[in-house]
């Protein structure tokens, strides 16, 4: 009975420390992506796409150690276009090129570093890289019937950028698809994985 008191002593007194030196904020963001779709064989032609994100972000950074956690809850859509119509396989039910969207609700894990120990110039400019696991929920698609859709997707992402007079904060990240995304129907070894190139403004509190 002894130990559990001054375990949760110990870790009562951790939370408060945690609480007491965290500094945590939050705030709206606004993204571009240019995105695509990675199939396992190259048997048609795959156009990039321009989508877009948007949604609320979150940060919680450790003071004086430039470490900390950035995450949030945000929209963003994805996907490629393809030219199913140059195989007769595709073409002989009507396909042709196809715009395969795919609406995710995403929500990213992701460590950070920032210089927060610049002599003042922080103040004004402070680079950050960061890098974690993404994962997304489909909750749309353009339901092209020759595919078949994966709820979910898991994503590994790395990026950088910049926070401008504490607030705002630009930021551009790559994010590998580990996942298959989308698979065609005939072809059951023909399935997809996303990639995403994006660019992001956002403003903290």
């Amino acid at each position: 009975m002894r130990k559990k008191v001054i375990s949760l002593v110990i870790l009562s007194a951790l939370f408060c420390a945690f609480n007491g030196t965290a500094q945590f904020r939050w705030g709206p963001m606004l993204g571009v992506d240019i995105t695509n779709l990675k199939y396992k064989q190259d048997l048609i032609t795959i156009d990039r796409s321009v989508g877009f994100a948007t949604g609320v972000v979150t940060e919680l950074m450790f003071p004086g150690i430039g470490f900390g956690i950035s995450s949030g809850l945000y929209y963003e859509q994805k996907g490629a276009s393809l030219h199913l119509g140059e195989r007769t396989v595709w073409a002989s039910q009507g396909y042709g090129k196809e715009r395969s969207y795919l609406h995710y609700a995403e929500l990213p894990i992701h460590l950070r570093f920032k210089w927060a120990r610049m002599s003042g110039l922080e103040d004004y400019i402070a680079p950050f890289i960061c890098g974690g696991p993404t994962f997304g929920i489909l909750v749309g698609h353009s339901n092209i019937r020759a595919l078949r859709y994966a709820a979910g997707d898991v994503g590994l992402s790395v990026g950088g950028g910049f926070e401008v007079l504490r607030k705002w904060q630009i930021s551009c990240n790559y994010t590998w698809g580990l996942t298959y995304s989308e698979k065609t129907r005939l072809l059951d070894d023909f399935s997809a994985k996303n990639r995403a190139l994006s660019i992001q403004v956002s403003y903290l509190f």
